[in-house]
Formats: structure tokens, C-alpha cells, sequence
């Protein structure tokens, strides 16, 4: 009996009218107000600003300095926004040293003509793995990537010159590939003649001068790869520093934080196939001698 009346009682009931919030209540919500009993109404963060604005233009300078530049932080974004490299983020704060990756650079009226430097100092660089040093010559100073023994007051020879013999070279030293003896330990090697060196510049690396055919040199690289490139394009002889670098010792989970590197996920993930041992073939060899010029590009 009690359920058929609570059912009449129920089917009676009319639903209520909305109720109206007076406009002094929707005038608060509107801005915000912080007042007892109300609630704030906030929105998302929106701007009109350019994503232009957030590209890296540290880097944009006329004039070269061995000052420290200060640079900001990306986290694996590009200038849109996106992520486009995984596991960076964070990491201490860092200045970057410019390099000169441009070895045989003249200063103005002393083209063609080898010159001397003077190494100033050789220090740590928190942007990359190998050391640096700061050598002066002539009326510049200027950073550059130094080699396994370079110390403080050494002096490193910079030539241009491919004669009928192969020189001497000492270690810091920069050539020509034409100019050097086969089976030379190289460094910071140039793919175009006076683009600057792209390659074998990371810590305790160094490539190897096999052979020259024709005009032509080709260099063995850390990897094992060969290219073959021209024998005009410059190389500092001898090994990458901080040889020791790939003993290093992390020793904790926070100090990969401090190099700005980001953890993984925890997930345990099966392997599949690919994860087994494989004996490949070396690669074949790239030919860089047919690119375009600087000056056609």
C-alpha cells in the first residue's frame, strides 16, 4: 500500500521552472570575483601572439663573440608547439661557446697564406661532449674543438697548401686531406671545401685516411663507414678529446635529469625479433665529391 502511494505521489510531481541567477551573480561569475559564497570562472589561457616568436634566435647574431650565449630551453619543440624529439625536457641551466667549426678561416687581407694559433685555454662545454679551446691568433680569438693532448700554450698550424710530399703534422694541427699521409688519425671532418666540418666531432672519435685516388680522399669513420670526399676539404689531425667520456658514471636517476634528459616509460615492453644479434654487412661508401658547390646552392 505504501509503494502505491509513494508511485501517485511521484506521478503528481511537476518538474520545477529553471531557476534565474540574478545579475549581480552572473556578473561575478563573468569577472571572476573571489567573493564568499561565489565561484570564480576562469578560462583557458589564450594569446594572440605569434608562434614565430618562440623560434630559437640566439643563434641569429651578425658579429661572432667567444662570450657565453645565453639560450633558451625547447624541450624537443619546434617553433609550432610540437614535440619532435622525445626525452628532452628540463636539465640545467647552459650557455653556449661558439664554435668555429670553419678551421682554415683567413683573416681579412691574409688570404691563402698558412697561419698560426695560440691555445689559451682548453675547458669543459656544457652543449656537447667533446672539451673546447679558446686559441688566439693574429688579432681574433675564437672557440674551437680540441684534440686529445692540446693543452694551454701549445700552438696549432692551419694550411690550405697540397704540396708534392706529405707533411708532418702534429696533433691539432689542420690539412688538407691531400696534404696529409695515408693512414693519419682525423678529426672534424669537412664534406664540402669550406663549408666547415660536419663530421667525427663527437668525444674520443676519430677516422682514419685510407686512401686518395684521383683528386679524391676517402676517410673511414668512427662507424666504420667509408666517404669519399675531396681532397681539398680540410681535417685537424689527431683524436677528439675527453676520450674518457663513455666511462662515465651516472651514478643516479636525478643527475640525467640535471643533462636534461627525460626518463622512459616504466612499462615493461616484450622484445620482438628485431632485438637478437645481427651480423651485417659494413654499409657501402658514400661519395660526397659530385654535390653542388657552395656558391651554385
Amino acid at each position: 500500500m505504501s509503494v502505491l502511494c509513494l508511485t501517485r505521489a511521484l506521478r503528481c510531481l511537476t518538474l520545477s521552472q529553471p531557476a534565474v541567477l540574478p545579475s549581480q551573480v552572473v556578473s561575478q561569475l563573468k569577472l571572476g570575483a573571489q567573493g564568499p559564497g561565489t565561484v570564480s570562472w576562469c578560462r583557458g589561457f589564450l594569446t594572440t601572439a605569434s608562434l614565430e616568436q618562440n623560434r630559437k634566435d640566439w643563434m641569429h647574431r651578425e658579429k661572432y663573440t667567444i662570450k657565453p650565449i645565453g639560450i633558451r630551453k625547447t624541450g624537443g619543440r619546434d617553433h609550432t608547439g610540437r614535440i619532435k624529439v622525445r626525452g628532452i625536457g628540463g636539465g640545467h641551466k647552459q650557455r653556449y661557446r661558439w664554435i668555429d667549426f670553419q678551421r682554415l678561416r683567413y683573416e681579412p687581407g691574409k688570404e691563402g697564406h698558412p697561419f698560426e694559433e695560440k691555445v689559451v685555454e682548453v675547458r669543459y662545454d656544457p652543449c656537447r661532449s667533446a672539451d673546447i679551446a679558446l686559441v688566439a691568433g693574429g688579432n681574433r680569438k675564437r672557440w674551437i674543438i680540441a684534440t686529445e693532448k692540446m693543452q694551454a700554450g701549445d700552438i696549432i698550424k692551419t694550411s690550405a697548401v697540397i704540396g708534392r710530399m706529405a707533411v708532418a703534422a702534429n696533433e691539432g694541427d689542420a690539412f688538407p686531406l691531400g696534404a696529409l699521409p695515408v693512414g693519419t688519425l682525423v678529426n672534424n671532418l669537412e664534406i664540402q671545401p669550406g663549408k666547415g666540418s660536419e663530421f667525427i666531432r663527437a668525444a674520443g672519435t676519430s677516422g682514419v685516411l685510407l686512401r686518395k685516388v684521383n683528386g679524391t680522399a676517402i676517410v673511414q669513420l668512427p662507424s666504420k663507414q667509408q666517404v669519399q670526399v675531396l681532397e681539398t676539404c680540410m681535417v685537424t689531425v689527431g683524436r677528439v678529446s675527453n676520450v674518457d667520456h663513455n666511462k662515465q658514471i651516472i651514478g643516479k636517476a636525478g643527475r640525467n635529469r640535471w643533462f636534461g634528459v627525460r626518463p622512459s616509460s616504466g612499462l615493461w615492453k616484450r622484445k620482438g625479433g628485431w632485438a637478437g644479434r645481427k651480423i651485417k654487412p659494413l654499409p657501402p661508401m658514400k661519395n660526397y665529391v659530385n654535390l653542388p658547390s657552395i656558391s651554385a646552392s
